[in-house]
């Protein structure tokens, strides 16, 4: 199973046109996974064109987008239990998103972690937890490149991958 994972789109309405190579590419997978700041639904209809799609809301989203999704959610996939959660809850001023995103889910028994908010793309493992963060395929902010994650679920073998593009579309790594 291929899971297609994005965070930080940030599309307003009248600027709510996902990447070409973003859509390009998840137009191949089984699920999309948003992990919040969508800020308009329409990100919704035009990832729901290519796959399944679920996700959780950010700091940056209104009401009606918490409503549906939420702000923090399990999910399994072929047995592997997958938390999602935006990664901007202030537990504490002094702890960096990926242990924002960490402490969301103590007490949880999950095998992956997926988060966002910091548009920085993340990949590591804390203590038998993968966690990973895509970065934005929409605004990259201090990094390089542009950016979206792959998950991959195998008879419950896990990898993930970033996959980076330029403003030009073309894929590189990092």
């Amino acid at each position: 199973m291929r899971i297609g994972v994005v965070s930080d789109t940030h599309l307003r309405e009248g600027r709510v046109k996902l990447p070409a190579r973003l859509t390009e590419i998840l137009s191949g997978v089984d699920y999309i996974l948003h992990l919040g700041d969508w800020t308009s639904l329409e990100v919704y209809r035009q990832l729901s064109a290519l796959a399944p799609v679920d996700g959780i809301a950010g700091n940056n989203d209104g009401y009606e987008i918490i409503e549906r999704f939420g702000e923090k959610k399990i999910l399994t996939f072929e047995g592997i239990r997958i938390g999602l959660v935006h990664g901007h809850e202030p537990y504490s001023s002094r702890l960096t998103t990926p242990q924002k995103a960490r402490k969301a889910f103590e007490g949880d028994s999950v095998q992956v972690i997926l988060f966002g908010h910091s548009h920085q793309p993340y990949l590591q493992s804390d203590g038998g937890v993968l966690m990973f963060n895509p970065g934005s395929p929409t605004d990259k902010r201090r990094e390089k490149q542009y950016s979206f994650g792959i998950l991959e679920i195998d008879k419950g073998n896990l990898s993930a991958s970033h996959i980076y593009y330029d403003h030009n579309g073309r894929l590189g790594g990092e």
